[in-house]
């Protein structure tokens, strides 16, 4: 599993497969093993292993980890779920008419508005099959459709404009 880890400042790319992990691309053996009765695991990794405590912050997918006693403020999420908070953040406020793009690789399954069509912020504009499970993406400001470049059963590229808005 792909996930995005933020410390930092710093994004960097995280694979777990099996006993390795792939760090920006480098693959390391790794393993993480809990010491009976404590707080505290060990955490294997190369040729190197260090003490780690990990506290769940209030916020989905925000840690607070003590590695060998320095503390680090840590955000990890897996692709699907950090491209829905992409979404859902730039769907906080309207900022005037935005591009509906597509947030992942993806199959457009349904446009749900048609050119001249007004929309409103939060509105479903068009639904997308990724990773095996449909998201309905939805417009993050007011506007009125001025093209439709989704086509239903045609692939996407993430970054790809699906709807335009005036």
């Amino acid at each position: 599993m792909k996930y995005v880890v933020d410390v930092g400042g710093r994004s960097v790319e995280v694979e777990l497969d099996g006993e390795q992990v792939r760090v920006d691309g480098v693959a390391l053996p790794a393993s993480l093993s809990e010491l009976a009765g404590t707080p505290v695991a060990l955490l294997s990794l190369g040729d190197s292993v260090h003490r780690v405590v990990v506290t769940r912050d209030s916020a989905k997918g925000r840690y607070v980890l003590s590695l060998d006693g320095r503390r680090y403020d840590v955000e990890a999420l897996d692709e699907r779920t950090r491209a829905i908070r992409q979404l859902s953040s730039s769907a906080s406020g309207p900022k005037g008419p935005a591009p509906l793009v597509a947030p992942m690789p993806g199959l457009i399954v349904r446009v749900s508005v048609e050119v001249g069509a007004s929309v409103q912020p939060g509105q479903g504009l068009v639904v997308m099959e990724a990773m095996k499970m449909e998201n309905e993406l939805r417009s993050s400001s007011a506007g009125v459709v001025k093209a439709i470049r989704a086509t239903p059963g045609t692939a996407v590229e993430r970054g790809a404009v699906l709807v335009e808005l005036e």
